[in-house]
Protein backbone atom coordinates (compact mmCIF):
# COMPACT_ATOMS: atom_id res chain seq x y z
CA UNK A 1 0.00 0.00 0.00
CA UNK A 2 2.78 2.55 1.01
CA UNK A 3 3.87 1.85 -2.46
CA UNK A 4 1.44 2.48 -4.32
CA UNK A 5 0.83 5.84 -2.46
CA UNK A 6 4.34 7.40 -3.17
CA UNK A 7 3.93 6.38 -6.87
CA UNK A 8 0.48 8.26 -6.77
CA UNK A 9 2.16 11.30 -5.34
CA UNK A 10 -0.62 12.74 -3.44
CA UNK A 11 0.89 15.03 -2.04
CA UNK A 12 1.06 17.18 -5.55
CA UNK A 13 -2.59 16.41 -6.10
CA UNK A 14 -5.67 17.29 -5.39
CA UNK A 15 -8.29 14.91 -7.16
CA UNK A 16 -7.80 10.94 -7.70
CA UNK A 17 -9.78 7.76 -8.73
CA UNK A 18 -9.19 4.99 -6.86
CA UNK A 19 -11.23 2.39 -9.78
CA UNK A 20 -10.84 -0.48 -7.56
CA UNK A 21 -11.86 0.71 -4.38
CA UNK A 22 -12.57 -2.37 -2.72
CA UNK A 23 -13.42 -1.97 1.21
CA UNK A 24 -11.49 1.17 0.79
CA UNK A 25 -7.86 0.24 1.99
CA UNK A 26 -6.30 2.53 -0.54
CA UNK A 27 -8.65 5.49 -0.75
CA UNK A 28 -8.67 5.97 3.46
CA UNK A 29 -4.60 6.08 2.59
CA UNK A 30 -4.80 8.43 -0.76
CA UNK A 31 -7.10 10.95 1.31
CA UNK A 32 -5.19 10.84 4.72
CA UNK A 33 -2.23 12.36 2.66
CA UNK A 34 -3.95 16.19 2.45
CA UNK A 35 -6.53 17.67 3.46
CA UNK A 36 -8.29 18.91 0.40
CA UNK A 37 -7.81 15.85 -1.60
CA UNK A 38 -10.87 14.44 -3.12
CA UNK A 39 -11.66 10.75 -4.38
CA UNK A 40 -14.03 9.16 -6.44
CA UNK A 41 -14.12 5.44 -6.15
CA UNK A 42 -15.54 2.87 -7.95
CA UNK A 43 -16.11 -0.44 -7.36
CA UNK A 44 -18.98 -3.17 -9.14
CA UNK A 45 -19.47 -4.75 -5.51
CA UNK A 46 -22.00 -3.15 -3.63
CA UNK A 47 -20.95 -4.70 -0.67
CA UNK A 48 -17.35 -3.44 -0.85
CA UNK A 49 -19.13 -0.07 -1.59
CA UNK A 50 -20.83 -0.91 1.59
CA UNK A 51 -17.59 -1.53 3.79
CA UNK A 52 -15.26 1.18 2.13
CA UNK A 53 -17.93 3.88 3.28
CA UNK A 54 -17.66 2.58 6.59
CA UNK A 55 -13.79 2.66 6.65
CA UNK A 56 -14.09 6.21 4.96
CA UNK A 57 -16.58 7.61 7.62
CA UNK A 58 -14.57 10.45 8.43
CA UNK A 59 -13.65 11.92 5.41
CA UNK A 60 -17.53 12.66 4.73
CA UNK A 61 -18.05 15.11 2.21
CA UNK A 62 -14.62 14.52 -0.04
CA UNK A 63 -15.39 11.44 -1.90
CA UNK A 64 -18.21 9.76 -3.63
CA UNK A 65 -18.43 6.25 -4.03
CA UNK A 66 -19.56 4.91 -7.14
CA UNK A 67 -20.95 1.48 -8.07
CA UNK A 68 -19.34 1.05 -11.58
CA UNK A 69 -16.86 -0.77 -13.42
CA UNK A 70 -13.78 0.47 -14.06
CA UNK A 71 -14.07 0.16 -18.02
CA UNK A 72 -16.72 3.22 -16.96
CA UNK A 73 -14.19 5.59 -16.11
CA UNK A 74 -14.96 8.46 -18.86
CA UNK A 75 -18.79 7.41 -17.94
CA UNK A 76 -18.14 8.23 -14.64
CA UNK A 77 -16.22 11.43 -14.33
CA UNK A 78 -18.70 12.80 -16.83
CA UNK A 79 -21.46 12.35 -14.44
CA UNK A 80 -19.58 14.48 -12.18
CA UNK A 81 -18.29 17.23 -14.36
CA UNK A 82 -14.57 16.15 -13.91
CA UNK A 83 -12.68 16.51 -17.36
CA UNK A 84 -9.16 15.77 -15.58
CA UNK A 85 -7.34 13.74 -12.51
CA UNK A 86 -4.71 14.05 -10.64
CA UNK A 87 -3.70 10.43 -9.99
CA UNK A 88 -5.78 6.87 -10.74
CA UNK A 89 -4.90 3.50 -8.59
CA UNK A 90 -5.79 0.43 -10.03
CA UNK A 91 -5.21 -2.85 -7.23
CA UNK A 92 -6.61 -5.73 -9.51
CA UNK A 93 -6.47 -8.06 -7.20
CA UNK A 94 -8.74 -9.93 -4.64
CA UNK A 95 -10.28 -8.31 -2.11
CA UNK A 96 -10.20 -10.30 1.69
CA UNK A 97 -14.09 -9.84 1.57
CA UNK A 98 -14.56 -12.29 -1.76
CA UNK A 99 -12.29 -14.91 -0.70
CA UNK A 100 -13.81 -14.74 3.27
CA UNK A 101 -17.18 -15.26 2.35
CA UNK A 102 -17.82 -18.87 0.86
CA UNK A 103 -21.27 -17.82 -0.19
CA UNK A 104 -19.28 -15.57 -3.08
CA UNK A 105 -17.69 -18.87 -4.74
CA UNK A 106 -14.66 -17.75 -5.29
CA UNK A 107 -12.77 -19.53 -2.90
CA UNK A 108 -11.98 -23.64 -2.59
CA UNK A 109 -11.30 -23.91 0.67
CA UNK A 110 -14.69 -23.48 1.55
CA UNK A 111 -17.94 -25.12 0.33
CA UNK A 112 -19.93 -22.03 -1.25
CA UNK A 113 -21.91 -22.17 -4.72
CA UNK A 114 -19.85 -21.38 -8.01
CA UNK A 115 -20.78 -18.13 -8.49
CA UNK A 116 -17.67 -16.02 -8.36
CA UNK A 117 -19.55 -12.53 -9.86
CA UNK A 118 -18.02 -9.36 -8.70
CA UNK A 119 -21.32 -7.61 -9.33
CA UNK A 120 -24.16 -9.68 -8.40
CA UNK A 121 -26.24 -7.99 -11.12
CA UNK A 122 -24.12 -9.99 -13.36
CA UNK A 123 -25.94 -12.40 -15.49
CA UNK A 124 -23.15 -14.95 -16.17
CA UNK A 125 -21.77 -17.16 -13.14
CA UNK A 126 -19.13 -20.30 -12.80
CA UNK A 127 -21.69 -23.04 -12.30
CA UNK A 128 -23.06 -21.87 -15.98
CA UNK A 129 -19.95 -22.12 -17.45
CA UNK A 130 -19.22 -25.25 -15.92
CA UNK A 131 -22.11 -26.93 -16.31
CA UNK A 132 -23.36 -25.62 -19.89
CA UNK A 133 -19.87 -24.99 -21.65
CA UNK A 134 -18.44 -27.18 -24.03
CA UNK A 135 -15.58 -28.80 -23.23
CA UNK A 136 -13.78 -26.80 -25.92
CA UNK A 137 -14.77 -23.77 -25.12
CA UNK A 138 -13.61 -24.69 -21.63
CA UNK A 139 -10.21 -26.13 -22.13
CA UNK A 140 -9.16 -22.63 -24.09
CA UNK A 141 -10.24 -20.42 -21.29
CA UNK A 142 -8.91 -22.65 -18.65
CA UNK A 143 -5.67 -22.53 -21.04
CA UNK A 144 -5.92 -18.92 -21.73
CA UNK A 145 -6.80 -17.17 -18.58
CA UNK A 146 -5.46 -20.13 -15.79
CA UNK A 147 -2.39 -20.46 -18.02
CA UNK A 148 -2.68 -23.95 -16.97
CA UNK A 149 -0.79 -26.75 -19.25
CA UNK A 150 -3.67 -29.28 -17.69
CA UNK A 151 -6.47 -27.56 -19.15
CA UNK A 152 -7.07 -30.40 -21.62
CA UNK A 153 -7.60 -33.01 -18.78
CA UNK A 154 -9.80 -30.72 -16.63
CA UNK A 155 -12.27 -29.90 -19.06
CA UNK A 156 -12.42 -33.53 -19.98
CA UNK A 157 -12.79 -34.56 -16.30
CA UNK A 158 -15.79 -31.57 -15.98
CA UNK A 159 -17.53 -32.62 -19.11
CA UNK A 160 -17.55 -36.04 -17.80
CA UNK A 161 -18.66 -35.14 -14.00
CA UNK A 162 -20.93 -32.75 -14.76
CA UNK A 163 -22.92 -35.73 -17.22
CA UNK A 164 -23.69 -38.07 -13.91
CA UNK A 165 -24.64 -35.04 -11.93
CA UNK A 166 -24.59 -31.22 -11.99
CA UNK A 167 -20.85 -29.49 -10.76
CA UNK A 168 -22.80 -26.99 -7.87
CA UNK A 169 -19.89 -26.04 -5.09
CA UNK A 170 -16.77 -24.86 -5.07
CA UNK A 171 -15.15 -27.75 -2.91
CA UNK A 172 -16.88 -30.23 -5.71
CA UNK A 173 -15.05 -28.47 -8.58
CA UNK A 174 -11.84 -27.90 -6.60
CA UNK A 175 -11.44 -31.99 -5.95
CA UNK A 176 -12.18 -32.79 -9.83
CA UNK A 177 -9.88 -30.97 -10.63
CA UNK A 178 -7.10 -32.23 -8.76
CA UNK A 179 -8.33 -35.35 -9.75
CA UNK A 180 -7.68 -34.52 -13.07
CA UNK A 181 -4.00 -33.60 -12.53
CA UNK A 182 -1.51 -36.36 -11.94
CA UNK A 183 -0.35 -36.19 -8.58
CA UNK A 184 2.76 -35.61 -8.77
CA UNK A 185 2.52 -33.01 -11.00
CA UNK A 186 0.73 -31.04 -8.41
CA UNK A 187 2.20 -27.02 -8.36
CA UNK A 188 4.27 -27.20 -5.01
CA UNK A 189 3.18 -23.44 -3.65
CA UNK A 190 -0.67 -23.40 -4.61
CA UNK A 191 -3.68 -25.69 -4.65
CA UNK A 192 -3.92 -27.57 -7.58
CA UNK A 193 -7.31 -25.57 -8.51
CA UNK A 194 -5.88 -22.44 -8.34
CA UNK A 195 -5.31 -21.24 -12.21
CA UNK A 196 -8.45 -23.01 -13.25
CA UNK A 197 -10.89 -21.12 -11.08
CA UNK A 198 -8.56 -18.25 -11.92
CA UNK A 199 -9.76 -18.40 -15.45
CA UNK A 200 -13.46 -19.18 -14.59
CA UNK A 201 -13.37 -15.82 -12.59
CA UNK A 202 -11.97 -13.86 -15.36
CA UNK A 203 -14.83 -15.23 -17.63
CA UNK A 204 -17.28 -14.41 -15.53
CA UNK A 205 -16.51 -10.48 -14.42
CA UNK A 206 -14.81 -10.04 -18.07
CA UNK A 207 -11.56 -8.86 -16.22
CA UNK A 208 -9.27 -8.55 -19.05
CA UNK A 209 -11.18 -7.20 -21.53
CA UNK A 210 -12.70 -4.50 -18.60
CA UNK A 211 -8.76 -3.44 -18.51
CA UNK A 212 -7.94 -2.86 -21.86
CA UNK A 213 -11.20 -0.90 -22.19
CA UNK A 214 -9.78 1.48 -19.17
CA UNK A 215 -6.34 1.56 -20.45
CA UNK A 216 -7.68 2.68 -24.23
CA UNK A 217 -9.18 5.86 -22.47
CA UNK A 218 -7.15 6.15 -19.62
CA UNK A 219 -5.01 8.92 -20.50
CA UNK A 220 -7.39 11.07 -21.52
CA UNK A 221 -8.36 11.90 -18.18
CA UNK A 222 -5.13 12.51 -16.57
CA UNK A 223 -3.41 16.36 -16.04
CA UNK A 224 0.07 16.77 -17.23
CA UNK A 225 2.03 15.26 -14.62
CA UNK A 226 -0.73 13.34 -13.55
CA UNK A 227 -0.06 9.41 -12.84
CA UNK A 228 -1.53 6.10 -12.98
CA UNK A 229 -0.27 3.36 -10.54
CA UNK A 230 -1.73 -0.24 -11.37
CA UNK A 231 -0.94 -3.47 -9.35
CA UNK A 232 -1.88 -6.52 -11.04
CA UNK A 233 -1.35 -9.82 -9.45
CA UNK A 234 -0.98 -12.26 -12.47
CA UNK A 235 1.08 -12.45 -15.52
CA UNK A 236 -2.03 -11.99 -18.07
CA UNK A 237 -2.57 -8.51 -16.39
CA UNK A 238 0.49 -7.14 -15.76
CA UNK A 239 1.40 -8.00 -19.81
CA UNK A 240 -1.73 -6.13 -20.47
CA UNK A 241 -0.61 -3.21 -18.63
CA UNK A 242 3.39 -3.49 -19.52
CA UNK A 243 2.35 -3.54 -23.51
CA UNK A 244 0.50 -0.23 -22.58
CA UNK A 245 2.95 2.11 -20.55
CA UNK A 246 5.76 1.03 -23.03
CA UNK A 247 4.01 1.90 -25.83
CA UNK A 248 2.77 5.05 -24.51
CA UNK A 249 6.67 5.78 -23.57
CA UNK A 250 7.95 5.66 -26.70
CA UNK A 251 5.46 7.45 -28.76
CA UNK A 252 6.18 10.25 -25.46
CA UNK A 253 3.05 10.68 -23.76
CA UNK A 254 4.20 9.21 -20.60
CA UNK A 255 7.45 9.12 -18.26
CA UNK A 256 7.87 5.35 -16.78
CA UNK A 257 8.11 5.81 -13.04
CA UNK A 258 8.90 1.82 -12.67
CA UNK A 259 11.03 0.73 -15.14
CA UNK A 260 10.73 -2.90 -14.09
CA UNK A 261 7.43 -3.88 -11.67
CA UNK A 262 7.75 -3.28 -8.15
CA UNK A 263 7.55 -6.17 -6.40
CA UNK A 264 6.44 -6.79 -2.48
CA UNK A 265 8.98 -7.20 0.21
CA UNK A 266 9.43 -10.33 2.86
CA UNK A 267 7.81 -8.72 5.20
CA UNK A 268 5.21 -7.52 3.30
CA UNK A 269 4.80 -11.40 2.28
CA UNK A 270 4.75 -12.16 5.30
CA UNK A 271 1.64 -9.89 6.71
CA UNK A 272 0.05 -10.90 3.73
CA UNK A 273 1.02 -13.72 1.61
CA UNK A 274 -2.14 -13.17 -1.09
CA UNK A 275 0.55 -10.53 -1.85
CA UNK A 276 3.49 -12.79 -3.08
CA UNK A 277 2.57 -12.35 -6.55
CA UNK A 278 1.43 -8.40 -6.72
CA UNK A 279 3.43 -6.34 -9.26
CA UNK A 280 3.36 -2.17 -9.55
CA UNK A 281 3.66 -0.26 -12.23
CA UNK A 282 3.25 3.67 -12.36
CA UNK A 283 3.64 6.27 -15.24
CA UNK A 284 3.27 9.92 -15.31
CA UNK A 285 1.83 11.64 -18.03
CA UNK A 286 3.77 14.52 -19.75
Amino acid sequence: MKKAIFYLNCEKGKFFVDGTVGCGGHAKAILETRPDSFLLGLDVDEEALREAEKVLALYKGRYHLVEANLAEIGLVLKRFNQEKVDGILLDLGMSSLHLAQAKRGFSFLHSGPLDMRMSKKGGLTAELIVNRWSQARLKEIIQKYGEEKWAGRIAKRIVEKRVKTPIQTTTQLAEIIAKAIPRRYWPHHIHPATRTFQALRIAVNNELENLKQFLAQVLDYLTLGGRLVIISFHSLEDRIVKRAFREWAREEKVRLLTKKPVIPTKEEVDQNPRARSAKLRAIEKI
